[in-house]
This record gives structure tokens, sequence and C-alpha cells, in this order.
């Protein structure tokens, strides 16, 4: 996949701010940028095509930017802007609206209204995740979607809290992706987007059913994952939290190709993988990290251990103290 990489940091002084003011009007859309303190100014970007989405990985010191009414005559790609501010805080004035915004809120901008804004403070940089994509692309009227410009909303437990795991760990693993795999990024991201949309403006009928069956199922995945200590986790137990039938919950998973309970179990050994390689939990029972995740039997949890990754478990740990674990 796709994957530009911008950075000040070997820049002279002088030439930091009007390369990234030429770099950020080529890959986001173009806007007047201003900075206080140039002489200050540090930035850096990651930004990954995958297709009809682009995520972009920002870190910057104070800028004020405005996007005028003559800049979008001139050139207006027709997308919404959705950040996810991971740190620092700001302000934007767009659509009549006013509103300050801080780390752990999402907030949306659209390409095709003017707008003023500033990020800061000086000091540690601004940061953020953005995800870019095209008004027409969410299956939202929008209309309906503008009334979230400017208009900043936090991320808390639920589908806000599963869209922002879900574009922290895209960030952290999308130079990975295939193609195939990012076509297929994409189309989960803008599900969850449109889901999460919907839930802010009370508007879950105007969802694809597609849009709301792929929210539902990335919110049971985020259940699951945060419950795989408890041994007694089950399709039940699932189901009832979700308020949908057991059936039902096994179609869901049928459509990706595994049960619930293989699922439930890849996620518990891809846990303990990770858990057994940790120097920091060396000196940890092996059937303590098992019992951790939710393997009750140490004798079942070697051998489907094995079966996933064609080892026991204390071979993948000793492999991984040697520094010579498979990835």
């Amino acid at each position: 996949m796709k994957i530009l990489e911008w950075s000040t940091r070997n820049l002279a002084v002088g030439d930091r701010f009007p390369y990234w003011y030429d770099t950020m009007s080529q890959a986001h859309l173009q806007a007047w940028l201003d900075t206080e303190h140039p002489a200050r100014f540090h930035a850096s970007a990651r930004v990954f095509d995958l297709g009809t989405v682009q995520l972009s990985l920002m870190s910057h010191h104070t800028l004020r930017v405005n996007r005028t009414a003559k800049l979008i005559r001139q050139s207006d790609p027709e997308i919404f802007q959705l950040h996810l501010l991971l740190g620092g805080a700001g302000g934007l004035r767009q659509a009549g609206r006013d509103a300050t915004f801080r780390a752990g809120q999402f907030l949306t901008i659209d390409s095709s209204r003017p707008y003023q804004g500033w990020r800061g403070p000086d000091g540690d940089p601004a940061k953020s995740l953005v995800v870019q994509f095209p008004r027409a692309a969410l299956g939202l009227r929008a209309g309906v979607v503008g009334r979230l410009a400017a208009a900043p909303f936090p991320v808390r437990p639920g589908i806000t809290g599963v869209l922002a795991g879900h574009l922290r760990h895209l960030a952290d693993n999308a130079g990975d992706l295939t193609p195939p795999d990012a076509r297929a990024v994409a189309a989960v991201t803008l599900d969850l987007i449109a889901a999460a949309y919907a839930g802010r403006l009370d508007a879950d009928d105007a969802l694809t059913p597609e849009a709301r069956r792929q929210a539902l199922l990335s919110l049971i995945h985020d259940f699951i994952r945060r419950r795989l200590g408890d041994p007694d986790l089950t399709p039940e137990t699932i189901a009832a939290a979700h308020q949908i039938s057991v059936r039902h919950l096994y179609t869901l998973f049928a459509e990706q190709g595994l049960t619930v309970a293989a699922w439930i179990r890849r996620c518990r050994l891809e846990q303990c993988h990770r858990d057994l390689a940790d120097p920091r939990q060396r000196a940890l029972p092996i059937h303590s990290v098992a019992a951790r995740w939710g393997f009750t039997d140490a004798a079942n949890f070697s051998r489907a251990f094995r079966a996933a990754y064609g080892m026991s478990p204390r071979d993948h740990r000793d492999l991984a103290a040697a520094g010579r674990a498979p990835g």
C-alpha cells in the first residue's frame, strides 16, 4: 500500500514552514496556513492511501488555517475530513458554528464550506488522525452529515470508541496491507464512520444494511476483546449484551468464515502469543498467562497454541528470549 511520509526535522529553520505549507496543500485541502513562530515550527505526517479513504497521522506546532470561498471555487474535491484529536487543542469556525476541541474528540470539516481554525498550543505539538473521504461515500445525505461540521463529539464506549480504536490500529498497521486488504479496510472504515455519525444524529434508520451489519459486528468484536479473560464468555452472553438472538450472532460470524468460538479462541491465542514473547513477563508462569486470557485448561491451551503456531508455548517463549521468535 502507498505510504507517504514528510518531516521538517532535517530542514533549515527558514524552510520548515514553507515546506509544510506546500506539502499539506497537495496532500489535503487547499487552505491558507500561518504560524506565529516559524522559527520554532516542526511538523511530520504519514499519509496512507486506502483508495476511497485517505488516512493521515499528523503532528505539528501551532497553526492557523483559513479555507476561503475563493479557494473553494478554485478547487473543491467535495470531501469530508474526520479528525480524531490525539493531543493539543484548537478551534474551528464553519457553517455558522464556533467550536473548541481537545484531545479525545472527533471533529468534522466540510471541504465545500469556508472555515477558519487554529491548532496548538505552543510547546507540545498537536497530534491527530485525519480521515479524508468523498461525501458521497458514506451513503448518508451530505446535508445530514453537514450538521456535524464544526460540532466536536467525544470518544466514548460504543461505536465512537470502536471507531477510534480502529483508526489507531490502522495507523499502526496500515503498512502491512496489500491493495485488496486496503480496499476492504477502507469499506469497513466508512461503515464505522457512517454508524458513528448516524448514532450522533439519531439517524440510525439512514444507514445501509451493510453499514449497520459492520457496525454491529465491530461492536461485538470490541466487546469480546475486552472480555477475553472471562472463561464464561459464551455466544449466549455476547448475544444478550447486544440484544440479538444467538442465531443472528452465528450468522454474522459465518459471513467471516469463523464460528464465534473459533474467533474467541484466535483472539485469546494472539494475546498469549504476544505476552509469552514479552521479556517483562518472562517470570510469569505459562499457565498464568493462559489463564489471564480465559484458558482454564493448560493441556487444551498447549494443544491449541501448537495447532495455531506450530510450536509449544514454551518453545515460543524460549525462541523469543533468544531473539529468534518468528513474527
